[in-house]
């Protein structure tokens, strides 16, 4: 039977390929679904006739009866930071080896929009949820309570947690500087409410005060565009390095030392962090912390589908080392 004696109107059932390949209703299900007791020689014959016939299998039918809709949600602050686009195709490509098709939500670093977004993928009846918050308030937790989720970048209570090491990324940004010959450096971190951010700052600026001067620490969103804070910090000239809390702020700075008369890294040596496609674009070329992101994403996944066949298992937390990506944004000083 081929797919065009079907009406346009009419799916191929799984009854229908049962009966193009001659076997039974059962046999069909297991090769389909790829469990149960069939020869390989069978399995691939009904896979055949599947293709043949257009077959798909009913997600709505398999979910009634297994409870799963074979879809994942993810919550993610701000697509317009190259860093979460990147996360989000890993997260997909992984989802997609497991079976699992992928909800992706934008928050806009909003809390309510950040608590619509989980509302909406609990209604959906998403399997799980991988979660990278705005914030460390967790004021998502009671919307998506009772729904297996990995939490990315944020230490919260209760879930299994996907970090990097943000300490060690401080550091390894104030000792390049510092080997380089700079004495006076400013630290610019990303916002106070986020744990990630705050273990940038503090670690680097143990490193400065101990070998070196702390010129000045602000703080700015993670955006292109700075605080007037930040600004001023940088147009008082105290500084002959600067550490930026992401790649985005980073960028912004070079570009205002580059408003207010400076060069760098001539008059400022800039280091980021993340590592964003932008950071090796940019002229100069940034000095960076990478951040694995792929790995990071990858984890996310492996570590939400384990829990989701173990819901009783402790919380588990995963941390990812980090190193210093060298480039032209850094002047060693004689």
């Amino acid at each position: 039977m081929a797919e065009s004696e079907f009406p346009q109107s009419r799916r191929a059932t799984l009854k229908d390929v049962a009966k193009a390949a001659g076997v039974s209703l059962a046999s069909a299900s297991y090769a389909i679904n790829g469990a149960g007791s069939v020869g390989e020689a069978t399995r691939a014959h009904i896979l055949k006739v599947a293709s043949e016939l257009g077959y798909r299998p009913n997600q709505s039918a398999k979910a009634m009866k297994t409870g799963r809709t074979g879809a994942i949600g993810l919550i993610v602050p701000d697509l317009t930071n190259p860093f979460f686009p990147n996360l989000a195709q890993v997260v997909i490509q992984a989802a997609r080896t497991h079976g699992y098709s992928v909800f992706l939500t934008d928050t806009e670093g909003s809390p309510e929009a950040e608590q619509n977004a989980a509302g909406l993928l609990v209604q959906h009846g998403v399997d799980g949820v991988i979660w990278f918050p705005i914030d460390d308030t967790g004021a998502v937790s009671k919307i998506i309570d009772g729904v297996p989720a990995v939490v990315l970048d944020r230490n919260l209570p209760g879930y299994d947690v996907i970090q990097a090491d943000y300490a060690q990324g401080g550091r390894l940004a104030a000792e390049h500087l510092i080997a380089a010959g700079h004495r006076r450096i400013g630290v610019i971190s990303g916002p106070h409410a986020a744990s990630s951010a705050r273990q940038r700052a503090e670690a680097a600026i143990a490193v400065v005060e101990e070998k070196a001067q702390l010129a000045w620490h602000v703080h700015n969103a993670f955006s292109v565009d700075l605080e007037p804070q930040v600004r001023e910090a940088l147009e008082r000239r105290e500084a002959t390095a600067v550490i930026a809390g992401a790649d985005l702020i980073a960028i912004g700075a070079l570009r205002h030392v580059r408003a207010i008369g400076q060069s760098s890294p001539d008059d400022v040596s800039v280091v980021g962090f993340d590592d964003i496609p932008w950071a090796q674009l940019h002229t100069p070329s940034l000095t960076t912390i990478d951040m694995p992101v792929e790995e990071m994403a990858a984890a996310a996944v492996e570590t939400l589908i384990r829990r989701l066949g173990a819901k009783g298992e402790p919380p588990s937390r995963q941390v990812f080392s980090v190193r210093l990506v060298a480039r032209e944004s850094v002047r060693v000083l004689k």
